[in-house]
Formats: C-alpha cells, sequence, structure tokens
C-alpha cells in the first residue's frame, strides 16, 4: 500500500465520485476502482457501500477515512518542510476562479509569480462561484478565488483586496457625458445584469434596494466579458468592477462614470480548505495575490 492509495480513497469519498477523483489523481475510473479493491482486501473489510442512487462509507470506512486524513495531512507537512529546509520552491499549484478575478486581475499576479518561480506550474480553471467552492471542497484544486466570499467552517478565507464598482456605458449614451451619476439616476434605466445566483449581482441588488431604487434588466448573463460586449451595442448600461474594463475604454468602446453617491466595492479573497497543509509554493503564490497591483 503507497500514500498515493490513501490520497485517490480521500479524494473519492470528499468528491463522492470515481470520475471527479480519477481527475483528480490523473487516472482513469476503473485505475480508482481497483486501488479501492485492493485496500478492501489488505483491510478485510468492506469500505464503501457501492449503490447508484447514493456514496456512503461503511462504519470501517469511516474510520479508515480520519486515519487517511491524519496520515496525508502528516505526509503533506514533511513534504512541505523538507522543501522549506531546502529552500526548494517547485511543484504546481491548482486554481479556481470566477471568470471576472480570472481573466482581469490573475494573470498579473501569476506573470510575477512564474518569474519568480519558473519551476512552479500554475493551473487555472475557470468556474462559476458555486463551482469554485465545491472545487476547494472536494479538493480539486488547492485554491479558490471568489468575489463576496461566504463564510464556511470548513473553508479558510483570505481577503485580497476590494475593487472599485464603477458603472460603464456606450460613448453616446447621455450619461457618457457625466462626470459622476446618481444612483437614483438608473431608476427605470435598461440595465444589462449578471444572471440572479452571480455573487456581484446579489450584492448590487442590495445597494439599489437600499437606495431605493429599481431597474430594468433587459439581459442577464453570467460573465462580465458578456455584460460588457451588451453595453457595447449600447442595449443598456451595467455596473461593473473597474479592473474588467481597462483595455475597453482604452479603445473608447465603453466610458465609466463613477458614481456621485458615494465608492462601491467588491471585496475578492482566496479560499482553500481548513487544516490543508499549504505547501512553499502555495504559501509564496498567496502571498503575490495579497499585495498591491
Amino acid at each position: 500500500m503507497q500514500i498515493e492509495s490513501l490520497k485517490m480513497f480521500c479524494d473519492l469519498v470528499e468528491t463522492e465520485s470515481f470520475t471527479k477523483a480519477a481527475q483528480i489523481n490523473g487516472v482513469t475510473q476503473s485505475a480508482i476502482s481497483q486501488q479501492m479493491s485492493s485496500l478492501e482486501r489488505i483491510f478485510k473489510s468492506l469500505l464503501i457501500e457501492r449503490s447508484k442512487k447514493q456514496f456512503r462509507l461503511t462504519r470501517e470506512g469511516q474510520v479508515f477515512y480520519d486515519y487517511s486524513k491524519q496520515i496525508l495531512q502528516s505526509y503533506d507537512s514533511l513534504h512541505s518542510r523538507m522543501q522549506e529546509l531546502k529552500d526548494i520552491i517547485s511543484g504546481s499549484i491548482r486554481v479556481s476562479t470566477i471568470y471576472s478575478i480570472g481573466l482581469h486581475d490573475l494573470p498579473q499576479y501569476v506573470s510575477r509569480f512564474m518569474k519568480s518561480y519558473p519551476t512552479v506550474n500554475v493551473n487555472v480553471q475557470y468556474r462559476r462561484a458555486n463551482q469554485v467552492y465545491d472545487d476547494v471542497l472536494s479538493n480539486v484544486v488547492d485554491l479558490g478565488l471568489v468575489a463576496y466570499p461566504v463564510k464556511d467552517p470548513k473553508l479558510e478565507i483570505t481577503a485580497l483586496r476590494k475593487e472599485p464598482l464603477v458603472l460603464i456605458c456606450h460613448p453616446q449614451h447621455p450619461f457618457a457625458k457625466l462626470k459622476s451619476v446618481k444612483l437614483k439616476a438608473l431608476a427605470g434605466q435598461n440595465v444589462i445584469g449578471f444572471e440572479p445566483d452571480v455573487p456581484t449581482r446579489k450584492a448590487l441588488d442590495k445597494i439599489l434596494k437600499e437606495h431605493d431604487v429599481a431597474v430594468k434588466y433587459v439581459m442577464e448573463f453570467d460573465n462580465v466579458d458578456t455584460v460588457k460586449r451588451a453595453v457595447e451595442i449600447d442595449a443598456g448600461i451595467s455596473i461593473v468592477p473597474q479592473v474588467t474594463i481597462t483595455q475597453e475604454v482604452a479603445k473608447h468602446t465603453l466610458v465609466p462614470v463613477p458614481f456621485a453617491d458615494g465608492d462601491f466595492f467588491r471585496p475578492i479573497a482566496a479560499i482553500h480548505k481548513k487544516n490543508k497543509v499549504l505547501s512553499p509554493a502555495l504559501k509564496q503564490f498567496l502571498a503575490i495575490l495579497k499585495t498591491s497591483a
């Protein structure tokens, strides 16, 4: 029995999916099944109740999982400590991020990190917010990047920065001539919004409600790039993080208008599982993410 077998078992338990466990470990589903059968033969115990309707550990399986996690954490701590003693920063980092952060904020930090640590492989997946949380909790990735982080007893949240929110409009829109705009002016306007379950949309709806402003959502999308394209054809106005419109402002296809009512921000954060042993590479990556642009 090898440490890899224990990791496969824990990944299977935490994802409740042979497909995901195989994906995480870079093997086939058949290989995962064979490893589980091998563990059950070694310990002469049924560890998993195999059913198409549900995934459930047996009593022996739960004990095996608890001890396997302890062994894996000790192994990760040992591996991390040995790298620190040798001053080695290498390996890989798996990141799951929402689109707006991954496409517009993250690249500059990955570039800085790779210049300092070229032997580390940074793998980035672009996901919806709920999928980022699932990826982190199921150990599909090492780190998640989200906006408006949601507290969870299983997660460690590291605040990174607050991104200014601005109104954007087409260059020919009446708002484009204004130096600033009050939220009240948005009442009755055609608005291009994020889909209702997107955290940024929920936060914006709360802001508008607090200021007693009712808008008319004419289009709703799950990512900021599609929102911007709709505003560029003058289908409506929108509110987005300022960091996401740098190129459009430079090309004069969108006009940003600050709010006269005050500054509004979108908090972004990094998340990882609690009690996760952070490799030297992951520690350095988090340190760079926390620095100013």
